[in-house]
This record gives structure tokens, C-alpha cells and sequence, in this order.
């Protein structure tokens, strides 16, 4: 067996288990080649779940963690915010298909020693693809308290609605700020991408709205503007514009005010049919105020890629593909303009292709059990033979090298859920979303 450790350095752990799987390596070993590898091995301890559908799973998770279920029954649960009256509020995009059976609910009356929600309160339904929510408060003015709001991003518009302490539902109609391209191809192609991404963030002196668009192919020119891109608005949805090009699909946004004096984050997802193990995803800080990055930024799709931590400036998207019956390529149509890869801004870090990053969010808590850390969920691959993402991986600030900190989602080729949301709620515990059994979560330090 001749093989090198300095070249372990450019594997993901995925492609380091599979080496030591095929070579029955001992244990000790095993850890050397992690080490190698710069990822940091860690015994998790396996937590049986026992779901009301009857579904039982065992999630793993580091020793000084525990896990339980906090509300079920939902659908397709996504992404989760705190109110302005600190409610917890989530959304929850019913199913898979393009449909209009979406719906925003508040999870109310916690138990804190059971780490449950008692009521599940419907404060919007009948919305097509509802993937995440913000909310905002504007200045008060004239001695009188601002006027809080809520926004929900569908396929089609952006809507706000009026939000004020103790709601159920909105008093008044919703406000229109944004249209949006509502068809593509279908997922056989790599899909249209279906959901919008809104978050708010004080960046360079004011206060904007930042939504992300996903595209509507898996690799193609597109016909509108707006397709892949990262958008900026004021809060009332004026003065827009298209700050970043190339992100193919840029589902989890977060503006972290602790790193760069407030930096905005986002994981992003990589074109499918280049195969099984190209490209990587991506996980980029668009812009901060520290270190803004310039207006008009391109993250390389459709026609760059990651592979080994780095934008591949050799090899195209357009180059000829692998024979690969998993992913077909797309109809013909005319070729992108190639973008020049080395033009594209550092990535933060980058995950094994086809993870499909999902939810972020990071620990600036005192806390030694997070604090400095990212903990970024893996939604895992549309086809689970590919095995990559399904975990909740955590990587610090500083090295950037990720390290499992939930797994159990996928065994032995079987789905057992797909981790989606992630929402603090104290220094040392947090919700997670799984969009596949309708689960929410409750992780805590024990």
C-alpha cells in the first residue's frame, strides 16, 4: 500500500473512511489518516429516537451533548426566527413539489425541562414553497416604537407583513416587494430551485434586505438577470439591485455581527451532473463590513467549479462530462460565457459534492462547547448511494476544518432524515430542523 500523507490533506472525510474501509485498517490508524487530513476525530454518542410515526432512528452526537425531539408531526420543515417578542417561528414547505400548501407556524408553550413545544400555532397558510422567514423592527420615531415586520420569500414574491407583539396572524394584507421567475427544468437536470432566502443585515452604514435566488437549471445560460444571484433592497423594497452573480443555489444565509465587524454568510450548492465527486459545495462570506467584497462579485456559475478547496481554472463546466447515468446532462442550449475562474472570491470553506449545505449558524457564545464555531447542516445527496452530507458538521473560525457533530441521518444507504434549520436558542443549545419527518429537534449541552 503505497500512498503519501500529505496528499490525505486534500480529502474529505467521506473519501477517508472509504480508504480505510477498503483496506480494513485498524482504528489507530484510522485516526492518523483524520489527523492527516486535518480533521479532528471525535467519538459521538449514539441517542436513540423514537418518533409518534413509529420511525425510529439513532443520532449520534459529541459526549457532552444530548438530543430530543421538541415538536412533530409537521411536513416539510425548514428554516426557523425569533420575533421581535422572542416567539420562535418556522416554516414548512409541505412537500418536494412546487405547491402552494406551505405554511409559517409559532411553536409556543416550551417545557424547558422536557425540551418540548406544547402548541404548534398555524400563523400562515396556503403559500407556495415557503422556505425561510425574517423579521425587522424600524427605528422608533417621534417617541413612538417602530413598526415591526415579517418577510417570507415564496417561489414567486417576496411578501412582508405588518408584525406586532402577540400576533396569531397578520392584521392587515401582505406588501409585494419583489416578483421572481417561477418555472425551469424539471429535476431530472438538476432542478429549478424552488425556494428564496431573505435575511437583514447592517452592512456599510444602513440597514438592507438580502435575498437569494437559485437558478433554474443545473448548468445553463439563463434568460433573467436575477437567476443565481444575491439581491440587495431597502427594508420597503426599494432601490434594488444585484450585488453577486454565480450561486448556483445559495439556500442558508446568515449575517454574523461578530466576525468582521458584521459579515454576511452563505452556503452554496454546486452543479450536479459533473458526476459523483465534483464539484464541491461552498461556503462563502458574501460581504462584511470589515472586508466588503465589491458590488457585482461572481461565484463562478455556471461555468466554474470547486474541487479541492479551490475554483478549477483547467477544467470546465462546459468541458465534455463523465459518463455518468446519475446525473443526465440538460437539453442543449446555448453555452454560458465562460467566467475567469480565478476572478471568483475565496471561498470560506467547501464541502464534499453533493453534501448540499443547507442551514447555518455561528457560536460567538462563551461557551467552550461552540463558541468560535459554525455548525452548518448537510442536507445530504439526492441520491443517498453517493453518501455525502447527511450530518450536522462544525467548523471553527480560524482552521475552517470540519468536523462531524451529528450524524445517524444516513445508514447503510437508508435515509433516515435530512437536517435543514439550525436556531439558537441559548448559549449551548439550539433547534434543528429535519425536513424529511417533519421533526424539530432540541440539542443541548448536558
Amino acid at each position: 500500500m503505497n500512498f503519501r500523507l500529505k496528499t490525505l490533506s486534500r480529502l474529505h472525510p467521506i473519501e477517508v473512511m472509504l480508504f480505510a474501509s477498503k483496506f480494513s485498517l485498524p482504528r489507530f490508524v484510522f485516526a492518523v489518516l483524520l489527523s492527516a487530513a486535518g480533521i479532528s476525530a471525535q467519538q459521538l454518542t449514539p441517542h436513540p429516537i423514537q418518533l409518534a410515526n413509529g420511525k425510529s432512528l439513532v443520532l449520534n452526537l459529541p459526549p457532552n451533548f444530548t438530543i430530543n425531539v421538541a415538536a412533530q408531526g409537521l411536513k416539510r420543515v425548514r428554516f426557523m426566527a425569533i420575533s421581535p417578542d422572542n416567539r420562535i417561528f418556522v416554516t414548512d414547505m409541505h412537500d418536494l413539489g412546487d405547491n402552494s400548501l406551505g405554511k409559517v407556524y409559532i411553536l409556543g408553550a416550551w417545557n424547558a425541562k422536557t425540551g418540548t413545544f406544547a402548541k404548534i400555532t398555524t400563523y400562515l397558510d396556503h403559500l407556495r414553497n415557503p422556505n425561510n422567514l425574517a423579521f425587522y423592527t424600524e427605528p422608533a420615531q417621534g417617541g413612538k416604537p417602530g413598526q415591526s415586520w415579517i418577510y417570507v420569500p415564496l417561489t414567486d414574491r417576496l411578501l412582508r407583513y405588518k408584525y406586532n407583539a402577540g400576533d396569531n396572524a397578520p392584521s392587515s394584507p401582505p406588501e409585494v416587494l419583489a416578483h421572481y421567475p417561477d418555472y425551469g427544468l424539471n429535476y431530472k437536470y438538476g432542478g429549478w430551485h424552488l425556494t428564496r432566502t431573505v435575511v437583514l443585515a447592517n452592512l456599510h452604514g444602513k440597514t438592507r434586505l438580502l435575498v437569494t435566488v437559485g437558478s433554474s437549471c443545473d448548468a445553463c445560460q439563463e434568460k433573467e438577470p436575477v437567476r443565481a444571484t444575491l439581491t440587495a433592497m431597502d427594508p420597503d423594497g426599494k432601490n434594488p439591485e444585484i450585488l453577486a452573480a454565480g450561486l448556483r443555489n445559495a439556500v442558508g444565509m446568515e449575517f454574523v455581527p461578530a466576525i468582521d465587524n458584521g459579515g454576511l454568510f452563505a452556503t452554496n450548492m454546486g452543479s450536479d451532473h459533473l458526476g459523483t465527486h465534483a464539484p464541491e459545495d461552498t461556503f462563502f462570506e458574501l460581504d462584511s463590513n470589515a472586508r466588503p467584497v465589491p458590488a457585482g462579485s461572481n461565484y463562478g456559475w455556471p461555468t466554474c467549479f470547486f474541487e479541492n478547496g479551490k475554483p478549477n481554472a483547467d477544467r470546465f463546466i462546459s468541458d465534455p462530462k463523465p459518463a455518468d447515468h446519475i446525473f443526465p446532462s440538460p437539453p442543449a442550449g446555448p453555452p454560458p460565457v465562460q467566467f475567469d475562474c480565478v476572478k471568483i472570491p475565496a471561498v470560506y470553506t467547501t464541502f464534499a459534492a453533493h453534501s448540499s449545505p443547507l442551514g447555518l449558524h455561528y457560536f460567538d457564545s462563551l461557551n467552550p462547547a461552540l463558541s468560535g464555531s459554525f455548525l452548518v447542516a448537510l442536507h445530504g445527496a439526492s441520491h443517498p448511494a453517493i453518501g455525502t452530507g447527511y450530518r450536522v458538521v462544525r467548523f471553527d473560525a480560524k482552521t475552517r476544518k470540519h468536523q462531524d457533530f451529528i450524524t445517524g441521518f444516513l445508514v447503510n444507504g437508508s435515509v433516515k432524515g435530512r437536517p435543514c434549520g439550525i436556531l439558537q436558542i441559548a448559549p449551548d443549545s439550539f433547534l434543528l430542523t429535519d425536513d424529511l419527518d417533519g421533526v424539530i429537534y432540541y440539542i443541548h449541552s448536558k
